[in-house]
């Protein structure tokens, strides 16, 4: 509790109402931000409350942005001099996504990287942050861990799960198509988050694609990139701005009409489309203005009737109708055909991620990371090094110097005390914080 009222303690006020908000903040009609004195970024969001982050974590207040006695908080210990970071996995429009281990916990991140001071960035950071706040452990969404502010760099780094079996554009990459089967098994999934962030969030995604659905090697497909997610106030209110991938884009919005839920069906439809058969239905190779004209005015693509099946073929057509209205809600595909048609089926999913991407290679690689993980701390500073006692459990034996150490508390003494010869600081005892 001791250090969770100092993070509180740090992250400082969450708003104040007399010097309201600083000069030079930029304002759109749903957020704003401000970057404290003490290197404390404030994101304002007049809709879901206030976001307090810096070096430490992130603070969330949920309602009272005002009125401090009418609020709840949530804080996530995520603080940027705990993350060692292990090489880039993508770089995307906004981002940059990098992977980490986090020290106290031992857990490897994925980190993505937004700066704050990138005008045309800043709703997109606050769309993701406020998407994943919501809903950190939801079936079909990518978990999210917290965030960070990194003041020499006017960085914001998000804390996501590490989805070790990369995205299904990678796993297209390596086998081509996936079979209808497993597609089946990962959709009911990944319609589970679609249905929350529509049914319960009333949250627009707006860039559904094969290269933000991503699979961990216990294959699990979860929905990830909330960057330019849109709100809506009900079930019948419309977005009216052109942002995402053209490819993936429904005709409603290419025609830059008002638009809701259903383009994101539309968006799975085409991915699905892909995945499921291994060809982008359409010609996207001559221009972005001609896929939008076939996109507009030729017939919805559909899989042959002859290669597939007729409840995949059912489920694609259902979601590429041209009116939107008449697409199905993602509540309403979690009943469809081709959904429940495996439902009494063994589909391993875990065995499909590993039959593509070399488990043992990837173990090696996990391995590794942890071995210099471990050295690092050992050689890091001493306000780090208490961590490594959490890598044992009471079961665990050490052996050095003819002297079995069993259990993290003995086992971290005897390190500690190698570590200090090592450092030519002699077997002085531990400090209380390490006992």
């Amino acid at each position: 509790m001791a250090g969770l009222e100092e993070l509180k303690k740090k992250l400082g006020p969450l708003f104040d109402a007399d010097k309201g908000i600083s000069d030079g903040t930029f304002m759109d009609p749903s957020a704003s931000y401000m970057v404290s004195d003490g290197g404390t970024v404030n994101l304002l969001s007049r809709s879901c409350g206030v976001y307090n982050i810096n070096e430490l974590g992130l603070q969330k207040r949920t309602s009272g942005l005002i009125d401090e006695t009418d609020a709840s908080e949530r804080t996530y210990r995520c603080a940027s001099h705990e993350m060692h970071i292990f090489g880039a996995i993508g770089c995307g429009a906004s981002s940059v996504v990098q992977r980490a281990i986090h020290i106290s916990v031992h857990r490897i991140l994925a980190l993505k990287k937004i700066n704050i001071f990138e005008k045309e960035k800043r709703q997109q950071l606050l769309n993701e942050i406020r998407t994943l706040c919501e809903a950190p452990c939801y079936q079909g969404l990518v978990e999210f861990h917290g965030a960070f502010y990194t003041p020499d760099s006017g960085q914001i780094s998000i804390a996501l799960e590490y989805m070790d079996g990369g995205s299904l554009a990678d796993v297209l990459r390596v086998r081509k198509f996936i079979p209808e089967p497993v597609l089946s098994c990962m959709v009911q999934k990944l319609l589970n988050g679609l249905s929350y962030l529509h049914g319960v969030r009333h949250l627009v995604h707006r860039d559904i694609k094969p290269a933000n659905l991503l699979i961990n090697l216990k294959g699990e497909p979860k929905i990830t990139d909330f960057g330019i997610s849109a709100g809506l106030e009900n079930s019948v209110a419309m977005c009216a701005t052109f942002v995402g991938t053209v490819t993936y884009m429904s005709p409603e919005r290419i025609r830059n009409e008002s638009y809701s839920y259903p383009a994101d069906i539309w968006s799975l439809g085409l991915a699905l489309f892909e995945c499921g058969t291994g060809e982008f239905p359409y010609t996207a190779n001559e221009g972005p203005v001609n896929l939008m004209l076939q996109i507009l005015y030729d017939p919805s693509p559909s899989p042959s009737k002859n290669s597939f099946s007729p409840e995949f073929c059912s489920f694609i057509d259902a979601c590429l109708q041209k009116d939107a209205d008449a697409r199905p809600t993602a509540e309403q595909l979690l009943s469809h055909p081709f959904i429940t048609k495996y439902d009494n089926t063994s589909v391993d999913l875990p065995a499909f991620v590993r039959s593509i991407f070399d488990p043992t290679q990837r173990l090696k690689d996990l391995a590794d990371m942890l071995t210099v993980h471990y050295y690092m701390l050992f050689d890091g500073p001493d306000e780090l090094w208490h961590h490594a006692k959490t890598l044992y459990n009471q079961g665990s034996t050490f052996s050095f110097s003819e002297k079995l150490s069993v259990g993290p508390n003995d086992i971290f003494t005897t390190l500690s005390n190698v570590r200090r010869t090592l450092a030519g600081r002699g077997h002085a005892e531990l400090p209380r914080s390490f006992d």
